[in-house]
């Protein structure tokens, strides 16, 4: 299976594959692709704020889960099954209402586990606002 190497091939995988995504997050888009490494964008709106004008923890939650598998993808290929098995992610700031962006890569690719990071910045300022670590199970492909 080949690896999913193109922004463009990335989020028409996510179109087809998970069109959920755009009904639960809505604008979520890859803007770069490398071997093992995702860039992904959010520009968040009011749905994604909570009470105090602050990004919501889900949301961030959201791109962290997704930026990893996504990871994960650029190394096995499309296998839409891969699935999260634990997520620790740590709230380091309050994220700012606009376009976050999230950088995850994968650190350890095994034949049934990933093991993956991401990192969540304000695209206005570029401080970290979260930082979340995954374990992925992969299916037989």
């Amino acid at each position: 299976m080949q690896p999913i190497e193109t922004p463009d091939a990335m989020n028409a995988f996510l179109d087809e594959h998970f069109p959920e995504l755009d009904q639960s997050l809505g604008g979520y888009r890859i803007m770069a692709v490398g071997t093992g490494d995702v860039t992904a964008r959010l520009e968040t709106t009011g749905r994604h704020l909570r009470p105090g004008g602050t990004v919501s923890g889900p949301t961030l939650f959201a791109i962290a889960d997704v930026t990893q598998w996504l990871a994960i993808l650029t190394r096995i290929g499309p296998v839409a099954l891969t699935v999260t098995t634990n997520l620790n992610i740590n709230f380091l700031r309050k994220p700012k209402p606009g376009a976050l962006i999230g950088r995850g890569s994968v650190l350890k690719l095994g034949r049934r586990l990933a093991v993956t990071e991401v990192s969540i910045l304000n695209e206005s300022d570029g401080e970290i606002v979260a930082h979340a670590t995954a374990t992925y199970s992969i299916p037989p492909h």
